[in-house]
């Protein structure tokens, strides 16, 4: 009988899934993907965007799933995933595709559409104008368990920056880059830290930002996870959770700060609750001013720190009607020197994208 995958839960754990299905339709091609959430994600794969449908979708039931069997794919409850051997795109593989062992991580590739590569590009670009800074990180300090009550934003499950923290990195990061929140809580203040906070974009539209940056910073959320696909050099703190679980300890651009080693105790979710051990987790976001330095550190030793922009050389915006929405500190500034390239991932040599081909045609008429 044939299938139909029902997929659920957060952002990064839907994106994790994307390469078990492209696997399973090489070999399968009467099947379905029911999304119970962030379905818009998967439109990023034109190998399995068609087999997609939503859960609202219109006779949903009788057109497409009467005739097949339903599967819940839970990786969560993968032996090897909660024993710390595998990661969520493997055990998502062990799950969909029945692997009996360990398969190899399959490569997360995501296809941003023009409209989002394009305002990714002129967000940056205006970012760069307007911080003075030629060399931007996008930093998601939250996790979608953080939860802000009056003056408060905190995170239960471990897995989120501490503001106090937050606001200590970017006073250090604000020497040398221009800073983009992405956050759907509004930092305490940030209108005076002198960063960018751009609003009214969904994930895709934060996929194409982070595509054109320099740096990702972030924690256990699905930032890292686009990073990740689109080969961008990245620091990730980990509190709560395993990085070999949910994060990329073996990407070589990606520096992974595991803050909660040796002190964390495996949280089930969806296995068990464990009410005592997520309160001993809770504090495992707390950094030092070690750990600090050492984030600062690892994102210069990747790309260097910024140099004053040169008006003369650069590229003429494209409108974007997603306009970031600076603090009190930015000054204007000149046009970038540089434009950073768009690379969805992968060594080997790819036609151009519509963005690079936009950009060389602006290039030219300047």
């Amino acid at each position: 009988m044939n299938k139909a995958f029902f997929i659920n839960g957060g952002a990064g754990r839907v994106l994790c899934s994307i390469p078990a299905l492209e696997r399973y339709a090489e070999t399968h091609e009467d099947f379905v993907i029911v999304s119970e959430s962030w379905h818009e994600l998967y439109l990023n794969s034109s190998t399995i965007r068609d087999k997609v449908f939503p859960m609202g979708h219109k006779d949903l039931f009788e057109d497409h799933l009467k005739d097949k069997k339903i599967v819940s794919p839970e990786p969560y409850r993968v032996n090897e995933y909660f024993n710390q051997k595998c990661n969520l795109i493997q055990a998502f593989d062990i799950e969909i595709n029945e692997f009996d062992e360990i398969p190899k991580t399959r490569e997360l590739k995501l296809e941003i559409n023009k409209e989002d590569q394009i305002n990714g590009h002129n967000i940056i670009s205006e970012v760069k104008q307007t911080l003075g800074k030629d060399k931007i990180i996008v930093f998601q300090p939250f996790g979608q368990s953080a939860k802000s009550e009056g003056n408060f934003i905190y995170d239960s499950s471990g897995r989120s920056f501490e503001v106090a923290n937050i606001m200590s990195l970017i006073e250090k990061l604000n020497k040398n880059y221009g800073i983009v929140i992405m956050a759907q809580l509004e930092l305490p203040g940030w209108q005076n830290l002198g960063v960018a906070s751009p609003k009214g974009l969904g994930l895709n539209g934060w996929a194409g930002v982070i595509n054109a940056a320099d740096y990702f910073l972030g924690c256990d959320s699905v930032g890292q996870h686009f990073a990740h696909a689109m080969g961008k050099p990245t620091t990730v703190v980990i509190g709560s959770t395993f990085p070999e679980n949910i994060s990329y300890p073996e990407n070589k651009k990606f520096t992974v700060i595991d803050n909660g080693k040796s002190k964390r105790k495996y949280s089930p979710i969806r296995v068990t609750m464990d009410i005592c051990g997520d309160r001993d987790n809770e504090d495992l976001m707390i950094i030092n001013d070690n750990t600090i330095d050492s984030i600062v550190k690892s994102i210069k030793d990747k790309i260097g720190i910024s140099k004053k922009s040169n008006k003369d050389i650069g590229l003429s915006p494209i409108p974007s009607n997603k306009t970031p929405v600076f603090g009190t500190n930015a000054k204007p500034a000149l046009a970038p020197s540089t434009v950073t390239p768009i690379n969805l991932g992968g060594s080997k040599k790819k036609k151009k994208k519509p963005i690079e081909e936009l950009l060389e045609i602006e290039s030219k008429k300047s």
